[in-house]
């Protein structure tokens, strides 16, 4: 595949194929690729790494959402997300996030650890016999019941998400049909109304939960956090917290199963589960990609960019850069010096990252302990995605259920 093929395939609104093959013909011809004028392509480690951390970068706001798109706002999915930390920029990303770093501490993620792992217990003790979805029986039910949880949604509401957040999430890809829009911005009307009326239920009951923390400090008044930012950040938690981890416990899933003697070696060995963990990250990046522009005129990876370039910053791509990762399509655990940019870098860094990687690493060793016989019952269809990487369903024969429980 050359460089141009390469470039079709990853535009393709369609989804649904294997990019590696279109990474390795971006690396053989460098790490930054001008596709189109001001629009480029980076795939290099180094090159993605040193944009995602350039305070000069900036994100898809609403400033250049304004010179693209004269009605964007009339799309609440795109209106959502350009209202949240995801597409803004200093000064408005910087009070936001420290913000929600307030109320999405480290204590609190720590304190599910025991959560969590009574969570993993429960759904595996649940599963069916026989052949079964994992995607419909772990990967899904165990993050939004964890993200739930910390946010303050009541259990009753977790099985309404699912769809909503794959409607909602089209508009975080490179390219969409009018379709997709139309989709997202209905899934957005009613994921708004939802917080809308929890926001208020809350406001009445406060409760220690992530609603109740930004429902007060929008109350505050002051320039804390405005009704947009408000609504636009709790969708972006509660979809960011599920979807992404949902895809690495799934990516996670079937690498093990297809690599049956690193998965004996985390089956005999939890304490494997972080570095396991970190290599499911790197290979198969839960998010693909994500996009940055330049502020002034600038070099990146030796190309020469003009100010207000557009960069699709290629994730996937990153992780496997033959020049950071040797034999980089390898599934290898025990690589050192790792640090995948699956989770980004810098400012923009993705707050529940220490929680996705924490439930990945209780559950994966838990589900191969319980299920020593586990196998793919056939092999997984990938979803309709180029951004958000993840299976559709993942068909599994369970074998023989051992007793036991997991490890916080």
């Amino acid at each position: 595949m050359d460089a141009g093929k390469a470039v079709a395939m990853l535009l393709d609104p369609r989804g649904n194929h294997e990019p590696v093959p279109a990474y390795a013909a971006l690396h053989r011809h460098g790490p930054v690729l001008r596709v189109s004028g001001g629009y480029y392509f980076v795939s290099g480690y180094a090159a993605v790494a040193a944009v995602l951390r350039d305070p000069a970068m900036e994100a898809y706001d609403a400033k250049r959402l304004d010179a693209q798109w004269s009605d964007w706002r009339d799309n609440r999915a795109v209106a959502l997300f350009a209202d949240s930390m995801l597409r803004t920029n200093a000064p408005q990303h910087t009070r936001m996030r420290r913000l929600a770093a307030g109320v999405f501490t480290a204590r609190r993620v720590s304190a599910l650890r025991e959560v969590i792992a009574t969570q993993v217990d429960e759904i595996l003790d649940a599963l069916p016999p026989g052949e079964t979805d994992l995607v419909s029986h772990l990967t899904y039910p165990l993050p939004i019941g964890v993200i739930t949880a910390l946010l303050g949604v009541p259990a009753a509401d977790r099985g309404r998400f699912r769809r909503l957040a794959e409607a909602l999430t089209a508009v975080l890809e490179v390219r969409w049909t009018e379709e997709d829009r139309r989709r997202a911005h209905e899934a957005a009307l009613e994921l708004e109304e939802y917080f809308t009326h929890l926001v208020a239920r809350r406001r009445a009951e406060p409760a220690d939960d992530l609603v109740t923390a930004l429902a007060a400090a929008h109350d505050a008044g002051g320039e804390q956090l405005t009704g947009e930012e408000l609504m636009g950040n709790l969708v972006l938690l509660l979809v960011a917290g599920f979807e992404t981890t949902t895809n690495l416990l799934g990516n996670g899933i079937v690498l093990l199963l297809d690599h049956p003697a690193y998965a004996k070696q985390l089956r005999q060995d939890p304490e494997l589960a972080p570095a396991y963990v970190e290599e499911v990250l790197r290979i198969e990046s839960p998010v693909q990609l994500t996009e940055r522009y330049t502020s002034r005129p600038t070099v990146v990876g030796g190309a020469e960019l003009p100010a207000d370039a557009e960069l699709v910053l290629l994730l996937g791509a990153a992780n496997r850069d033959p020049a950071r990762f040797p034999d980089p399509d390898k599934f290898d655990p025990f690589r050192t010096d790792l640090a995948p940019l699956s989770f980004g870098a810098g400012a923009h860094y993705c707050l529940g990252a220490p929680l996705a990687r924490l439930e990945a690493q209780i559950a994966l060793p838990a589900l191969l302990r319980r299920f020593p016989e586990l196998a793919l019952a056939q092999r997984p269809t990938r979803r309709p995605r180029m951004n958000l990487r993840g299976w559709s369903s993942l068909p599994v024969t369970l074998g023989t259920r051992q007793t036991g429980k997991s490890t916080p």
